[in-house]
């Protein structure tokens, strides 16, 4: 028997358990590209009414490290907006698959009794690389269909399309080697997000310290950019020049990944982690005898890991200050719209404040599904047997997720305000602005978690599904994309965020507030009053 017998029937096997995961993920991307280019061809039909936008987006370096810049055309245009966003999401799709059909499999046993039948060492992650790669296939005609139909040329959109799929090839490689260093399936994926996190970074400068070409209309990136599978894509140029050469570097790091992952999986025991875990103190700290004090040691690592990429993503916003403040013509005009207000730099402030509480949030139900992943493991039981109630329990993961997205604003509020002092004088006024600015955004994270709560008492089953699903729809019907995407104002109010007050722009007022912590109450106390009702939904 060689190690990959048995990989089709894998195979198989995992695409009957994604049969709505990843389709969900490839048509979502698809609709919303698609979406977003039909949208924009519709404003801009003449090319030279891009010119000022795109001339816009080449000079101010904020805008740089979300997008870059290769001409001035519809496809050209679309690829500043989205690459970046579309490129993370296939990323995160195909971490999580590698994951789901690796690591996890292993944590809840399911690996060990299909390892009873006639099957190779290797088999069970060909087959979550077979999958993912296929899934990242399937992705790339999607989108490249979603913008062909949206009237945009077919090579452009073909290179599109594989730019993206390249990213996720990537870090498909990515997960299956985190998958064979920890030991669990949070550790795997954490590993994959950081290095993600460091992907974007380095994308991200790598086209801030590149140059504008003498026509204003493209940026030619540093060096940074090609230690990134994100800046391979970039580099793609999608309707600006149609390279596909670098794409070959993200299969080159599939290829090395998927060896490294089975020279790992064949030196390590079943279970567990090349990383070995540390042994715990012989007793427990005063401080895990509480509820509260175990939900915050269980999100420890996650919060750590949030604030250190969001202190960094803080000083590079921060250092740009002083550009904004000189920013003038299109950018500034881009800057009052998404932050409102009349002062360009209350309106930056505010605008990027937006951008950190979207990435609180994403923390937020990041650490709130955690009860549901006690609940479903079987570890919530010894909990309950103890004198906790649900509510108690409830209630300190709660308390502990809030504490934790409050955290991260204030890191991330000192760390911009710092940088920002440093560039334009006076730290400790800039730190009080920003922070000014980030706490109004904890009312709508709450919301968003009080969402959570929600799910998980009423269906605990799609709980993990549904909360994924309204924050997204939060972020994308609220002020960030809401307005770009042309939604209806009515689908806008939907999301918390668009009832944020965008401070310092304007003034904070008590209604908005009050108004989503009655939201929280509701939402929070329907969930706490659904998980006491029901019974455990323990796994079969």
């Amino acid at each position: 028997m060689s190690a990959l017998t048995g990989t089709v029937p894998l195979v198989c096997l995992a695409l009957r358990r994604d049969r709505i995961a990843l389709p969900a993920w490839t048509l979502g991307l698809a609709v919303y590209a698609g979406t977003t280019t039909a949208l924009w061809a519709n404003q801009y039909r003449d090319a030279a009414d891009l010119v000022p936008e795109v001339t816009m987006t080449a000079s101010n370096a904020g805008i740089r490290m979300l997008g870059l810049a290769s001409g001035a055309s519809v496809g050209a245009y679309t690829m500043v907006r989205n690459l970046v966003l579309l490129a993370v999401l296939a990323a995160l799709m195909s971490i999580f698959a590698v994951v789901r059909h690796t690591r996890q499999g292993e944590e809840t046993a399911r690996a060990e009794l299909v390892g009873a039948a006639v099957v190779g060492r290797q088999s069970g992650l060909a087959a979550a690389l077979v999958v993912t790669a296929g899934a990242n296939a399937v992705l790339a005609v999607t989108l490249s269909l979603a913008m062909i139909l949206a009237g945009q040329p077919a090579a452009g959109s073909l290179t599109a399309g594989a730019a993206v799929a390249a990213v996720g090839l990537g870090f498909t490689g990515v997960a299956a080697v985190t998958s064979q260093l920890a030991s669990s399936t949070r550790g795997a994926s954490g590993l994959a997000a950081a290095v993600l996190g460091v992907a974007f970074l380095l994308s991200g400068i790598g086209n801030m310290a590149g140059r504008v070409d003498p026509s204003g209309l493209r940026v030619e990136s540093a060096w940074p950019t090609w230690l990134s599978p994100i800046g391979w894509a970039q580099q793609a140029r999608p309707f600006g020049g149609d390279d596909w050469r670098p794409l070959a570097l993200a299969v080159a790091a599939l290829l090395a990944g998927a060896a490294a992952a089975a020279l790992l999986a064949a030196r390590r025991d079943f279970g567990h982690g090349i990383l070995t875990q540390r042994r715990g103190p012989g007793r427990a700290s005063r401080a895990l005898c509480s509820p509260l004090g175990l939900a915050v040691r269980l999100q420890r690592g996650a919060l750590i890991g949030w604030s250190v990429g969001l202190v960094g993503f803080g000083a590079v916003m921060g250092g740009l200050a002083g550009q904004v403040e000189q920013t003038t013509g299109s950018a500034r005009d881009w800057y009052l719209e998404l932050g409102g207000g009349g002062q360009i730099l209350d309106a930056y402030r505010a605008s990027v404040m937006q951008m950190a509480g979207a990435a609180a949030a994403v923390y937020t139900v990041q650490a709130l599904l955690r009860m549901r992943t006690e609940e479903a493991a079987g570890q919530l039981e010894p909990i309950l047997a103890t004198g906790v109630s649900r509510a108690r329990w409830v209630a300190s993961h709660a308390l502990a997720a809030l504490l934790g997205a409050t955290a991260l604003m204030l890191l991330f509020a000192a760390s911009m305000g710092l940088a920002a002092g440093a560039a334009l004088g006076d730290p400790a006024g800039q730190v009080r602005a920003v922070i000014g600015a980030g706490l109004p955004q904890l009312p709508a994270i709450a919301a968003i978690g009080a969402g959570v709560v929600a799910a998980t008492g009423l269906a605990p089953r799609v709980a993990v599904a549904a909360s994924w699903a309204m924050l997204m729809a939060s972020v994308l019907f609220g002020p960030l994309f809401g307005p770009t995407l042309a939604i209806p104002g009515w689908v806008r109010d939907l999301s918390p965020f668009s009832h944020v007050p965008r401070a310092p722009a304007d003034p904070v007022t008590a209604g908005p507030i009050l108004a989503l912590v009655a939201v929280v109450a509701v939402l929070g106390l329907t969930g706490l009053y659904a998980i006491r009702r029901r019974d455990l939904a323990l796994p079969a």
